[in-house]
């Protein structure tokens, strides 16, 4: 029972605000508003765009990061400027922050592939300039090696998350949630669409992938037990399979957590909150209560 609470009460902690998650929204639809007007000739906030990362897939969590958006350019602009010489996607990008920055005009916001980063005062938001494919897929702008498109497939990594969280009953979110909060708290030099992957693939395998809260304690323990073996292999990226090699840079920090991920369960067991609570503090810091209330 002291599990199902503590854990909750951290997944509570960590949840957006209904007042961040306004903020958030209403930067985003004010980004869309601008580049709809400027390439589509309309005044929709919404339209010809896709939220993305953790907004695109329900794993945000606070302290707020950056909401991530995707505009749909005009197949129109692709072909304009395929008629240019030199680094076409730097050039596209540049394009795009110049519509911005005529819109907001003291914000200073920057054009580095495949994003331009729209900072505000309570998120800043970071576009994704892109050409829709005929699949479905898209191509993103890199300006390394003199320029060049990259497919992602946006749509696959989002019903990926989905269809794992139908399938884990809701566990998945929560696991994302509570490691992108160690990934934060402890500074895990571990990408957090690297934590995405690594939790689905572990949860396909881990034989309590859809118990109650009362196995939070093991999911995490587990799951950080998964992580450590996985140093230097490669995860995959859904729909283009592009292949990612995780490193090792952050082995270190995932062993201790392992460490004190394992103590904080045997304490659990021995029925000793107090002293779990401690160890749990310092994986998620202070979101964690150190004595479930309830």
């Amino acid at each position: 029972m002291s599990v199902r609470i503590r854990f909750s009460q951290l997944l509570d902690n960590i949840q957006l605000t209904d007042t961040q998650r306004a903020a958030g929204a209403s930067c985003r639809e004010s980004v869309i508003g601008c580049l709809n007007s400027a390439y589509y000739g309309t005044n929709s906030d919404n339209a010809n765009s896709l939220s993305v990362g953790s907004w695109g897939k329900f794993t945000r969590i606070r302290p707020p990061r950056d909401v991530d958006v995707l505009f749909r350019l005009p197949v129109a602009t692709y072909h304009r400027f395929q008629q240019r010489a030199g680094n076409k996607q730097s050039q596209i990008l540049q394009e795009v922050k110049g519509h911005l920055q005529r819109t907001y005009t003291s914000t200073n916001i920057k054009g580095d592939g495949p994003i331009v980063l729209v900072p505000f005062s309570a998120f800043s938001v970071e576009v994704i300039p892109a050409f829709r494919l005929t699949d479905g897929r898209y191509y993103v702008c890199m300006t390394d090696n003199d320029g060049r498109y990259k497919t992602a497939d946006y749509e696959a990594e989002i019903k990926q998350i989905a269809d794992s969280e139908a399938s884990t009953e809701k566990n998945t979110r929560a696991l994302i949630r509570m490691m992108k909060c160690w990934q934060g708290y402890c500074s895990v030099d571990l990408k957090s669409f690297w934590i995405e992957l690594t939790a689905v693939n572990f949860l396909k395998q881990w034989q309590h992938a859809s118990k109650s809260m009362v196995y939070y304690d093991w999911m995490v323990r587990d799951y950080l037990d998964y992580l450590v073996q996985q140093k230097n292999t490669y995860v995959f990226a859904p729909g283009t399979y592009e292949a990612m090699n995780l490193g090792d840079k952050w082995e270190s920090k995932a062993n201790t957590a392992l460490a004190r991920a394992r103590k904080a369960c045997e304490y659990e067991g021995k029925e000793q909150p107090y002293n779990a609570g401690d160890e749990w503090q310092k994986i998620f810091g202070t979101d964690m209560p150190r004595v479930p209330n309830g």
